[in-house]
């Protein structure tokens, strides 16, 4: 831990020479990557970006879709002949910011807003922290109604569907594109290409995944789900890494596969179980994934398609894992993370030997006293030629506001986040999530953070962060819509319910039932 304040310190330290450079003229260039602030997007690819589409994750904007449209200058497809802004750098204003940061995290993401603010002296940045992901969503719903809420907040393309309803979800296309220029001709507000490039390729496109193919959020700081194991025992038993699910998976090893595994462990083990999972939810829609069978969709008329042969089969053959052979347990069923089963060291309770939880939480993957090696490895997949791996952690929409003061300073702070290298950098190595843009992954002091990357208490958080970035292409989320998060939250209690009795059919039919209930 030492090691990585003292990287952060650093961190901080190039933060303040580059700004004290920037304050001499060149205010503009907010990533330390970007060498070519005169580099423009094409009008033919500014038009090609904003021209709408289906696109994989898109949400129901059919409710709010005609407020967008009717937005003139806002959702133009021609980005060329907009207006300028209208923005005042003298003028005061002040700008909301929600997020779930608890205490610590926002201890050290608090200079960072200091050095945005001495960036630009006229800005003042309110950060509010308002619980977690649900209480944000839930908070910001209210305060819509009344016309209040903040000018940024931490979202998921769930949450962004929800406040489409209202019409007050800000689009940055008219941002990222804009082509104004300082005297020096530096771009003043919007992205060099090299910057959108910069964004790793499925963060970026979370953003723009909400039917008409325009930019609703950026990403700001990312994880996924991992496979920690305790790799002393591992090598103890001699066992693989599971690679893939099942035994009788076609052409593969069997002895690769997590069936293999845990059979192998609870041999060895026969009063512990050999698999934690975290999150059921994220398991069904993950297995939907990487079979690449129906799981939602956007049509409004049939929302909901998780109920087909290949789910109920791979839900069934879980099941036996959990019921009859006793290879795996869930948050669900033990009510805690599983996290405490993998670090259990009162031998009077059961243990597990793997947790398939958030890259997040590496830290609290780790036995005291470093009992054991941790390692970490890509969940299994069904086809290794197509991984896929779920895709969380926050991205950061704005709201439109009266005052266009506000909503420029608002995209300027967005713009800070999201492209300064040394935000990226410094929050990934405090935060255990990962960064969204490729050039923090040649930034020399995040490199050293990465070289640190061991199975210890010390070096968890940066092998974490490794493994993910080995596994950017694999990423996927799930379409956003008007119920969306309540279809998440039924095919987790689906598992649950068929992890403990429940009948397949049975809990099938539930759980269909109760999402149709919900719009």
């Amino acid at each position: 831990m030492k090691k990585n304040q003292s990287l952060l310190s650093a961190l901080l330290m190039t933060s303040l020479l580059s700004l004290g450079l920037a304050a001499c003229g060149n205010t503009n260039d907010l990533s330390s990557n970007s060498s070519d602030e005169d580099s423009k997007l094409s009008s033919e690819e500014v038009s090609s970006v904003e021209e709408s589409s289906s696109v994989e994750e898109s949400s129901s904007v059919e409710e709010s879709s005609s407020v967008e449209e009717s937005s003139s200058v806002e959702e133009s497809s021609s980005v060329v002949e907009q207006p300028k802004l209208q923005y005042d750098p003298t003028q005061p204003v002040t700008i909301v910011f929600y997020s779930t940061m608890g205490d610590s995290l926002k201890t050290s993401f608090t200079p960072y807003v200091e050095m945005f603010q001495q960036l630009y002296p006229n800005i003042t940045v309110q950060h509010d922290t308002v619980g977690g992901y649900d209480e944000v969503r839930d908070q910001i719903k209210t305060e819509l109604g009344t016309n209040q809420g903040p000018n940024l907040a931490y979202c998921y393309p769930d949450h962004v569907a929800l406040y489409n309803l209202s019409g007050k979800v800000q689009t940055l296309d008219k941002f990222i594109y804009n082509t104004e220029t300082d005297d020096n001709g530096n771009l003043l507000y919007g992205l060099t290409e090299e910057q959108c490039n910069d964004f790793i390729d499925g963060y970026w496109e979370e953003g723009k995944s909400f039917g008409n193919n325009l930019m609703y959020t950026l990403p700001f700081s990312k994880s996924t789900e991992v496979l920690y194991y305790n790799k002393t025992e591992f090598d103890n038993l001699g066992l693989s890494v599971p690679t893939h699910w099942f035994k009788d998976d076609a052409g593969l090893d069997p002895t690769t596969s997590m069936e293999y595994v845990c059979e192998q462990l609870l041999i060895a083990h026969p009063n512990d179980v050999p698999l934690g999972y975290d999150s059921e939810a994220n398991w069904f829609i993950t297995m939907c994934e990487q079979y690449n069978s129906p799981y939602t969709s956007t049509d409004k008329s049939n929302h909901f398609l998780f109920d087909n042969e290949t789910n109920r089969e791979f839900v069934t053959r879980f099941a036996d894992w959990v019921i009859n052979k006793n290879y795996v347990t869930t948050q669900g069923i033990e009510g805690a993370y599983t996290s405490t089963l993998f670090v259990n060291e009162d031998t009077s309770k059961k243990s597990s030997y793997m947790s398939i939880g958030s890259s997040a939480g590496a830290t609290h993957q780790v036995p005291d006293g470093d009992r054991f090696e941790v390692g970490i490895a890509p969940i299994p997949q069904v086809n290794a030629a197509r991984p896929r791996v779920i895709s969380q952690g926050p991205s950061i929409c704005m709201f439109k506001k009266a005052n266009q003061q506000e909503v420029v300073a608002s995209w300027l702070f967005l713009r800070y986040l999201t492209t300064n290298i040394n935000v990226q950098a410094a929050f990934s190595m405090s935060s255990g999530y990962v960064p969204v843009i490729e050039s923090v992954y040649r930034n020399e002091l995040f490199q050293e953070f990465l070289d640190g990357a061991d199975g210890t208490s010390l070096g968890i958080a940066a092998l974490s962060a490794k493994v993910c970035s080995e596994q950017a292409n694999a990423y996927f989320t799930s379409p956003a819509f008007v119920g969306s998060s309540d279809a998440r939250d039924q095919v987790g209690n689906l598992m649950k319910a068929a992890f403990t009795g429940t009948s397949i059919d049975e809990a099938f039919k539930n759980a269909i039932a109760e999402c149709n209930a919900s719009i």
